[in-house]
């Protein structure tokens, strides 16, 4: 057995370690820097309370992106440095966001105890490799993101860190299941490296009926495909659909996981997945091949997805209605009812018109996962989402890819089940035209403008903030625009009181209301590692039957027109067009 000292090494603080919405992302160069990923890591435990690290058991893991290997040795020689008894580690060091909120919720040691915690490496959807981003967040015993009250501290400690405790031991064997025991000061402490996908698995099983969506998928008539972008969901693809539910391995897309995701951006979106879209039918060359039925696609750390039918794409914001509206006869979890629905602000409202049509509780909340969590906690909410691919439910409290992928494909088995044998399936197209027929459809879209100069981000965001102060101008401005768009009948900066703890979220965004139920909404997004991005969001909500068909370009269009000339988006980005469009 090895043995170490804890060792105090001094340090001094650098700027600008303020965790975001999902934790500290920053380009590799930066957290290669001597310290810097120390000091964070240091910051952490300081601001933890005392009984969650002393004596304690952590999680850490991520998804596996450049840098991940370095940075688990590292916080495995700091947590015996400061008391921490024993971590996990998946296996390779992968672990997927929502396996490691399950694991957190779910796993119980030897012993009999559970981890207090995790700290998850991954920089999301955002693209990996030695020039590209990395990142580090810490989750609490409930499996969610750490609330302001420990981010905050987080960011005091980084601002006067003066020294960091360590162990000088050697490098653990990830690739290998199993644990190590060293001592450190007396005292044991262990690292074990555990299968990265049995506790996940586990958890879907017990949560879907896995021989309905296993009858969908050996239908002749039914076609799969799930690309996993090379990040962390290639973990789990091949032994949730190829193992469990009789998919075949060709149905697999970049399931490889990679250091730098093959080279591409691992983002679930029409933009990036382009080989999944140009498979599903949806890209500009059309291909001489009859596209699957049914297309998904994960993000790098798993907890995004993208749902698509064949030459059918679905927004996130009508998949989480979609979700909530089929829930309780589909999927066996919700079987005795939903307690509530909840979206982030920018999302469109479908999910509103389905909670309302249900009788649920609905709450609308700042973006960021921790606010549904607080929710789930109380028990207000079983199923929510948000417009950047996240969808999720109160299993765990991390949005979740594949949860979501296996809600589809759990809703297309139970409108399938007597149909099987029949000459045409129930499509994903078919299921969101129907719900459109029933609650209405709101067109929506994503304008994001990625790496724009900080101040002048800060100085639109301003523009629009004095605006929203005299309607009467900004309709003025709004017709001189287009006559056919209907008045602003409210604005505001969105704010957010939380209904079980009291805290409240200033700044949450920029909002334009308008007469006939549309939106304008403006954000400054805090996942980027450098400039801003600024993100548009256009919503325009139609309940005629007859107007529901049209193309999203052409209901949006006019509401496009008004929000690129009432932000005077080129006059202060300099940029004709977004980097992304969704």
């Amino acid at each position: 057995m090895s043995s170490g000292k804890v060792k105090k090494v001094e340090t001094t603080p650098f700027d600008g370690q303020k965790p975001g919405t999902s934790g500290l992302r920053k380009k590799v160069k930066v957290f290669t820097q001597p310290h810097y990923l120390q000091n964070f890591v240091q910051s952490t435990f300081n601001a933890l309370p005392s009984d969650q690290v002393k004596g304690a058991r952590i999680v850490v893991s991520g998804d596996g992106r450049y840098f991940s290997k370095d940075a688990i040795q590292i916080i495995i020689k700091m947590a015996a440095g400061n008391g921490v008894r024993s971590v996990w580690v998946g296996q390779n060091g992968l672990l997927s966001t929502p396996a490691v909120s399950a694991v957190v919720r779910e796993r119980v040691g030897a012993d009999g105890s559970k981890s207090s915690g995790a700290f998850i490496l991954t920089a999301s959807h955002n693209p990996g490799g030695p020039n590209e981003d990395f990142g580090i967040k810490y989750n609490m015993g409930n499996g969610g993101p750490a609330p302001e009250s420990i981010t905050d501290k987080i960011y005091e400690n980084t601002t006067k860190i003066k020294e960091y405790f360590t162990v000088d031991l050697p490098d653990v064997d990830i690739t290998k299941v199993g644990v190590t025991t060293f001592s450190v000061e007396g005292g044991t402490f262990d690292v074990d490296v555990f299968d990265s996908a049995s506790d996940y698995v586990k958890l879907m099983k017990s949560i879907f009926d896995f021989e309905s969506i296993r009858k969908l998928l050996s239908s002749p008539k039914f076609s799969f495909c799930y690309d996993a972008l090379h990040g962390v969901a290639g973990a789990y693809a091949n032994r949730i659909f190829v193992e469990e539910l009789g998919a075949k391995e060709s149905s697999l897309l970049n399931c490889v996981p990679k250091e730098d995701f093959g080279g591409g951006h691992p983002d679930p979106n029409l933009t990036y997945a382009k080989e999944l879209v140009a498979r599903m039918g949806l890209s500009k060359s059309n291909t001489a091949d009859e596209p699957p039925e049914f297309g998904a696609a994960a993000d790098g750390d798993a907890d995004r997805n993208m749902v698509l039918g064949k030459r059918f794409f679905v927004t996130p914001s009508d998949s989480v209605a979609i979700i909530a509206a089929n829930a309780v006869e589909a999927i066996p979890y919700f079987k005795t009812g939903l307690k509530g629905v909840a979206r982030s602000m920018p999302t469109s409202a479908a999910l509103d018109v389905v909670a309302k049509h249900l009788n649920l509780k609905f709450f609308e909340v700042p973006t960021g996962w921790k606010f549904f969590g607080n929710l789930m906690d109380a028990g207000l909410c079983s199923v929510c989402g948000e417009e950047s691919f996240g969808t999720g439910s109160d299993h765990i409290r991390e949005k979740d890819g594949i949860w979501a992928v296996l809600a589809w494909l759990s809703i297309l088995a139970y409108k399938n089940k007597e149909n099987l044998g029949g000459e045409k399936l129930v499509s994903v197209e078919d299921i969101v035209r129907k719900h459109w027929a029933t609650f209405g459809r709101h067109y929506y879209t994503r304008y994001d403008y990625e790496n724009v100069d900080a101040g002048k981000a800060k100085e639109l965001m301003a523009s629009l903030v004095k605006l929203q102060s005299d309607l009467s101008e900004v309709n003025k401005i709004v017709k001189g625009i287009r006559s056919d768009v209907s008045n602003v009948v409210n604005a505001d900066e969105f704010e957010y009181k939380d209904p079980v703890d009291g805290s409240i979220s200033k700044h949450q965004g920029i909002r334009y209301l308008f007469e006939d139920g549309s939106r304008l909404v403006f954000r400054l997004s805090g996942t980027g590692s450098e400039g801003a991005t600024i993100r548009l969001y256009i919503e325009q909500y139609e309940k005629d039957p007859s107007k529901i068909g049209r193309e999203s370009s052409e209901a949006l269009g006019p509401l496009v027109e008004v929000a690129l000339k009432l932000s005077k988006m080129q006059e202060f980005t300099g940029r004709s067009a977004p980097t992304v469009i969704t």
